[in-house]
């Protein structure tokens, strides 16, 4: 071995390349002594989730009640909801229920009894024990009509009862085979809500700060100068009674307009938002984001309320109308191939439902041949076009019961949704090209709303929102013609009302879809609507979100069903 003293002279005995030489292996050589510790380290541990970050959600419109009891119109309500409030049950990444803060439940023989058992453990935000007491107060404050909630058609005829602390049991009056699914409802806290009086609860201050048992308790809102709610802050609940959250923080962020939350997460401002079909394909976003096409079951269809149009009345015009509608193209050209085309209120891929006896196929000829049946004829001598529109004698020609023709115009009430106004811009060209006049009604939500409830529409282009183990009798029952109730065709039929009051009773699967396919083939004989398309539900997330498997779910803020398994970021552990 050299000394030190003669390696102190190895740089004069070696040459300036050789010098370089040196250099270079000693570097690599060091590199190495610190390469082989962190190759080892990352060979030998794996990562996983690790507890913090933010993640920030993007959303048009404000927070008005954050509360599972009167969050139904208002999505950034439910959305919220969904975090800060749970149920007895939710739904899985497939779209199956499964227990929240249940434990198990039971059914009698009967099939009118559910008993639920409580997990252990659960707590309100605020430190307090959830018991059988709250949940017995949330469904009697639903089924007080005092309190307006739209949740208690899901929950008339049923009696709630606390057996213990823990136990809860709800008795049918009649056998209900999507009984279950109501048991998603969040459930609120008993020694919150009880002192609050039934005119204040839509105005008190916890619709805005609640206390709920979710994953997610709520932390802080700012609002703006004008007093607007900008932007509402959440943070993960340590004493939440399932799997921790991973992510620390989650904050909405409030816009005016799609274009405004896009433009936010090409800003970096905001990690996620829901957008429609008909804009995802249009956008080059500037972050790397996952765009999840997820399953949902609902539907766009047209309305028709004929006791606000004569010519609606007709059943050979609406049937005429179904025919003239080309929902192909408003799938591929409105919705960029982002839908399906429906044919029935009753979604085969939902309730397993065969294909309806009768289908509207688009046919212009079959539609103007039943518009020529029922008198309804263009001007004579007047030349065809795009605007010209049919009409119909309505007196007696020579008589003093002469009066004017009467127009085949129709007025088209839809909310001023992008989207929407897109396919109701479409849905006017094609029927126009048979001699039918349509006037479009463009509404802000709110009018909307109100022009629903009303129930003062003549056609009314509108979606509605399935479960996953859909009930059609809200949405087609007669007596559900009236507000809150969702018929919106105002369809009334009793042998229609016979199969879905059976339907809703049996328990046995196959028995309940040969009735719903009875009750389908004799809805669309009359043609109450058009059943146009039901779109995919697009969600769009920044790649820093892990974790997130969602594929099928109920309602949009189901999305946010699982959020407790979502991760940003990570720490190594040992392999096993």
């Amino acid at each position: 071995m050299p000394s030190r003293k003669q390696l102190s002279k190895l740089p004069k005995v070696l040459s300036k390349k050789e010098r370089h030489i040196v250099i270079v292996l000693a570097f690599i050589a060091l590199g190495a002594l610190i390469a082989m510790p962190v190759t080892a380290y990352f060979h030998f541990t794996e990562p996983v989730p690790d507890f913090g970050g933010t993640f920030n959600e993007g959303l048009v419109g404000a927070p008005k009640q954050v509360n599972p009891i009167l969050a139904q119109v208002n999505d950034v309500d439910r959305d919220i909801a969904k975090l800060v409030y749970s149920g007895l049950t939710k739904y899985d990444s497939e779209g199956n229920l499964i227990m929240d803060f249940a434990e198990s439940y039971e059914i009698s023989d009967d099939g009118l009894t559910y008993t639920f058992k409580l997990k252990e453990g659960v707590f309100w935000h605020d430190g307090n024990p959830l018991t059988a007491d709250d949940v017995v107060f949330t469904i009697l404050t639903v089924q007080n009509p005092e309190y307006n909630s739209l949740q208690a058609i899901n929950w008339q005829g049923v009696e709630v009862s606390k057996v213990d602390p823990g136990t809860i049991s709800f008795k049918l009056k009649n056998k209900y085979a999507q009984f279950l699914s109501n048991t998603t409802l969040g459930i609120i806290p008993k020694h919150i809500w009880e002192g609050v009086k039934p005119v204040n609860f839509s105005l008190s201050e916890f619709n805005t700060k609640p206390i709920g048992s979710g994953p997610y308790k709520f932390q802080k809102f700012r609002r703006d100068e004008f007093g607007n709610i900008q932007s509402y802050h959440l943070e993960a609940f340590k004493d939440y009674y399932s799997d921790q959250p991973f992510i620390k923080n989650i904050v909405f962020k409030f816009y005016l307009s799609e274009r405004d939350v896009v433009d936010a997460l090409n800003n970096g401002d905001i990690d996620g938002l829901a957008m429609s079909n008909r804009q995802v394909g249009l956008i080059k976003f500037r972050q790397k984001v996952s765009i999840k096409e997820l399953q949902l079951p609902r539907y766009f269809s047209i309305f028709f309320d004929q006791n606000q149009s004569d010519s609606l009345s007709d059943a050979n015009v609406r049937m005429a109308l179904n025919y003239a509608t080309d929902k192909n193209q408003v799938v591929g050209d409105v919705l960029g191939g982002r839908a399906s085309v429906v044919s029935s209120p009753l979604l085969s891929g939902v309730l397993n439902i065969g294909e309806p006896s009768v289908i509207y196929d688009f046919d212009i000829a079959k539609a103007e041949e039943l518009l020529d049946k029922s008198g309804w004829i263009y001007a004579e001598g007047e030349e065809q076009n795009q605007n010209s529109i049919r009409h119909k004698e309505s007196g007696t020609k020579g008589s003093s019961e002469e009066q004017e023709p009467l127009k085949l115009e129709i007025e088209l009430t839809t909310s001023d949704w992008p989207e929407l106004v897109a396919v109701a811009n479409e849905i006017k060209s094609q029927w126009q090209k048979v001699g039918v006049g349509v006037n479009l009604q463009i509404l802000p939500l709110a009018q909307l709303q109100q022009t629903i409830k009303e129930r003062k529409y003549e056609a009314l282009l509108f979606g509605e929102v399935l479960s996953l183990d859909p009930d059609p009798f809200s949405f087609w029952h007669s007596s559900q013609k009236k507000d809150p109730g969702l018929n919106l065709a105002l369809y009334d039929d009793k042998n229609a009302d016979k199969l879905l009051e059976e339907a809703r009773q049996a328990v046995d699967a196959e028995q309940r879809r040969a009735k719903y396919e009875e009750f389908q083939d004799l809805l669309l004989k009359s043609a109450p609507a058009v059943f146009v398309y039901s779109p995919d539900f697009i969600y769009v997330q920044s790649n820093k979100i892990r974790n997130n498997n969602s594929r099928v779910i109920a309602v949009p803020s189901e999305r946010f069903g699982l959020v407790n398994e979502w991760y940003i970021d990570t720490r190594r552990v040992r392999k096993q």
